[in-house]
């Protein structure tokens, strides 16, 4: 699982923080895989993680992470929640 680590931006939706690191147009295929999620709750509670495919390539990255907004008091915490997330997932 590769990353860059760099965030690209937060939005806020009614239920999550979307961290996003990757412009999802750089993949073929996104998916949220179930053992990502697994890891991310791990650190917040209904936390998920959205995988990508970029184009051919065999290593799955993080596009972005979704913290739910009840799972941390703000923006700054829900960018802190997605790092701890991506870190994890490439240890």
């Amino acid at each position: 699982m590769a990353s860059s680590r760099s965030i690209q931006g937060v939005e806020q939706s009614e239920n999550y923080y979307h961290v996003r690191y990757r412009d999802p147009d750089e993949f073929d295929e996104i998916r949220t895989p179930d053992w990502a999620a697994n890891v991310a709750g791990s650190v917040v509670s209904d936390a998920e993680v959205r995988t990508g495919d970029e184009h051919g390539n065999e290593e799955w990255t993080a596009q972005s992470v979704l913290v739910p907004v009840d799972g941390v008091d703000d923006e700054s915490e829900a960018r802190d929640a997605a790092d701890e997330i991506v870190a994890k997932m490439e240890s």
